[in-house]
């Protein structure tokens, strides 16, 4: 694990938060409300500052998010300054400000990415061909399985294979992750030589793969192996030059369509008890470093990738019409308006209170669910 790189993406994941916030924040100062505070994390509080213009800024505890704390936020204060009393459009503004920053850094983020060098992370991933150039294409080890024959030669998460053959025999190059295993079940059995790069650095070891039978018979367990024992991954970085905006803003749309979809399956699976189903379309902190973890394996490419990607989710769940998040404060705004009301001030915080609440029990269980799954 590049240690370097994990602290970069997790630097650059406290950042989107801060970029969703200031988002509010300025929005907010622009039409004339207040801010009385510009929080990271939520309370408990660690560390708060005053600043010369009679905002607080603070840093905080609980890591799910951060805040902006605006005068009177109440739907039913009508003193100057205050949230509750802006226009309806002011309140749209604000609420959705947080989403169009994440927007906008999930396009630089990508933007970047394509002329620096993008990874391919889904199928048919959008890219405008007349001006793209592949620029590394490799199978590396996505994962080990303990007690395997990887395992006996220490590979690890990340290294590059290079080729495979019987001892005595010419190695067989590895030229893409889906021929893999068709190698590795016509060499069952047999003690083999894998070369592999780790740090760019070259390696060979041997090792005796496992038996078709031994392979075949576990297939009908909870713990299928295979005869070498790891998840190959194809890792490929292409290049854009004048087309790099233009890719930036399709991934973008690309992205956002994906992450509707994956929440739509989650509640799917959800409602129809498939938890399986549901838990592999989320992540929450624990998940977020581990795939920061182990994408820092693989180079500063793909930790910024994944931040891009972060930032276009957190842009997607905030606008979700859930209380508490940015989407559900809108949504009850237009409602109560639609009906030519203002939420009393207990309302509020019955509702809020309530998408919290739940907000904070579907972090745990996310938790969770990370840690029986990357444990």
């Amino acid at each position: 694990m590049s240690v370097g790189l994990l602290i970069l993406g997790l630097v650059l994941f406290i950042l989107l938060v801060v970029v969703h916030e200031f988002g509010h924040f300025m929005t907010a100062r622009r039409n004339g409300v207040e801010v009385e505070e510009f929080g990271i994390f939520f309370p408990p509080r660690l560390w708060s500052r005053k600043t010369k213009k009679g905002w607080e800024f603070s840093v905080n505890v609980i890591p799910l998010g951060g805040f902006v704390r605006l005068k009177g936020e109440h739907d039913s204060d009508t003193g100057k300054g205050t949230y509750g009393a802006s226009s309806l459009w002011v309140k749209t503004k604000i609420l959705l400000a947080g989403v169009g920053m994440n927007l906008v850094a999930a396009f630089v983020l990508l933007t970047i990415l394509a002329w620096a060098g993008m990874p391919t992370l889904v199928n048919n991933q959008f890219t405008v061909h007349s001006d793209t150039k592949m620029v590394e294409d490799e199978v590396l080890i996505g994962s080990v399985q303990p007690n395997s024959p990887a395992a006996s030669i220490h590979l690890e998460t990340g290294d590059r294979l290079v080729s495979i053959g019987r001892i005595g025999s010419p190695l067989k190059n590895i030229q893409n992750a889906d021929s893999l295993p068709g190698i590795t079940k016509s060499l069952a059995g047999d003690k083999v030589r894998v070369t592999y790069e780790r740090n760019k650095q070259q390696y060979s070891a041997e090792t005796t793969l496992l038996s078709s039978k031994v392979v075949d018979a576990s297939q009908k367990t909870n713990n299928p192996k295979g005869y070498l024992g790891i998840s190959p991954t194809q890792y490929t970085l292409s290049r854009s030059t004048w087309s790099a905006p233009v890719v930036g803003i399709g991934l973008l749309w690309q992205f956002v369509a994906l992450t509707f979809h994956g929440i739509w399956t989650a509640l799917g699976g959800l409602f129809s008890g498939n938890t399986a189903q549901a838990t592999a379309q989320v992540a929450g902190p624990v998940g977020i470093f581990e795939i920061l973890k182990n994408g820092s394996l693989l180079g500063y490419q793909f930790v910024l990738m994944i931040v891009a990607v972060i930032s276009l989710s957190l842009a997607v769940m905030n606008v979700l019409p859930i209380p508490a998040l940015d989407g559900g404060k809108l949504f009850v705004t237009l409602v109560t308006r639609a009906f030519h009301r203002k939420l009393s001030e207990r309302a509020e915080a019955l509702i809020y209170g309530a998408g919290f609440i739940f907000l904070v029990i579907l972090i745990i269980l996310i938790t969770i669910v990370d840690v029986r799954r990357n444990h």
